[in-house]
């Protein structure tokens, strides 16, 4: 026989369990907003389960209601929790509504026009309304998938929405589900929620276990000073454009850029303005991009840009405008300021390049040299086969004054 007592006194322990280790979660990763809220429901949801077994010891029905209010405060701090892990608004006010109504119902129910199917209504709503509203949200796709954990969570949701609704049917039509009739009917549904909010919060668990591993991917990926992409990023982007241009013979460009005289300001002005100048150029770069471009660091002062479905004189359009950023900045510079110039190369993809991006990077280094003898502080954009120029330029680059 089923002990609902028993019962209780489990999810007492396991939730205190699920609340420390959220706790822990809050303290080693504070940028999970999402891990407090589901801490504080573990701890609320623990606490009122607490509340609703001092009825055992005192019988009234005030720790009942109290307890049922704490559960209820639970899932709503469960619900919030989802909200907040996809950057979502959370209402304090429509917390405190939920509860509020859904604990006035259960009083009036039970003190005014006593109403143990009605009662137990009115608390069945109150735990399942604000975590059947985030299903929607948990089985959204991003990236094209929806999370494992994220889809776990929505169906347990689901079965617990089913299992109060079951419930709540069964009382209206004349069943005993309640904690006041202690039957084993009770002890089932007891039993059944018990086992879906421990699987609710390994859900959870593994939604923050997603989203972490994603965030150490996305590490691997950046440059640790700028922010924006490192090489083995470039060369996975520039991988993916080769063989999507093999595909549809579409082109693409790619600018890879240097800061002239670099090294003069490391050892003029230090290393720490040297990585200023480097964070202060990706910033004015950025600006010149189009969405869709990607912005990568190589290694030291050396920067690549990936310009999808663009051919070279949209390329040489972009780098025009980098070149023109960085040279009104300079021109803006007092005092202590230092100016920042570039040299940059441009480079089409063609079908001699095919699904080598070594050989795109090198023509565009062709360009980049050809930019540097050409003065520096310019750009030139690599041509296969170029008219003869009145410069000596390297055999394949034309030579463009910006």
């Amino acid at each position: 026989m089923l002990s609902v007592p028993t019962l209780w006194t489990v999810f007492v322990i396991n939730f205190l369990a699920l609340g420390l280790i959220w706790a822990y979660v809050t303290r080693a990763y504070p940028k999970l907003e999402a891990a407090r809220f589901w801490a504080a429901s573990a701890f609320v949801g623990a606490g009122g389960a607490i509340t609703a077994l001092t009825r055992l010891y005192f019988d009234s029905m005030p720790p009942l209601l109290l307890g049922g209010a704490g559960v209820i405060l639970a899932a709503c701090l469960a619900a919030m929790g989802i909200r907040r892990f996809y950057d979502r608004p959370v209402s304090w006010r429509a917390t405190a509504m939920i509860v509020g109504s859904s604990v006035g119902a259960m009083v009036f129910f039970t003190f005014v026009y006593e109403s143990v199917p009605l009662r137990m209504l009115s608390y069945s709503l109150g735990q399942s309304f604000p975590l059947a509203m985030t299903v929607r949200l948990l089985w959204s796709e991003r990236e094209g998938r929806a999370a494992p954990g994220a889809r776990l969570a929505g169906l347990v949701i689901i079965a617990i929405t089913g299992i109060y609704a079951g419930r709540a049917i069964g009382n209206l039509l004349g069943g005993d589900f309640s904690a006041l009739g202690g039957g084993q009917a009770n002890a089932v549904v007891v039993l059944g929620l018990l086992f879906l909010s421990m699987a609710l919060n390994f859900g959870f668990l593994l939604m923050a276990m997603d989203r972490l591993r994603n965030e150490v991917a996305d590490l691997a990926l950046l440059d640790d000073l700028t922010g924006v992409a490192n090489r083995r990023h470039l060369l996975q982007r520039l991988s993916e454009e080769c063989a999507r241009s093999m595909r549809s013979g579409e082109p693409f460009s790619l600018l890879v850029i240097d800061l002239d005289g670099f090294k003069t300001i490391n050892d003029t002005h230090g290393h720490a303005a040297g990585d200023a100048c480097l964070q202060h150029f990706t910033l004015m770069a950025q600006t010149r991009l189009r969405p869709g471009d990607m912005l990568a660091r190589t290694g030291g002062d050396e920067f690549c840009v990936v310009l999808p479905s663009s051919n070279l004189h949209e390329g040489a359009a972009i780098a025009r405008r980098v070149l023109d950023v960085c040279r009104r900045d300079a021109e803006t510079c007092t005092g202590g300021d230092i100016p920042i110039a570039v040299s940059i190369g441009v480079a089409q993809w063609d079908y001699a390049v095919g699904q080598y991006p070594d050989r795109l990077m090198a023509h565009a280094d062709q360009a980049l040299y050809a930019a540097k003898k050409n003065g520096k502080n310019d750009y030139a954009a690599y041509d296969p086969a170029p008219t003869l120029q009145p410069d000596a330029v390297p055999s394949g680059v034309a030579r463009e004054v910006a």
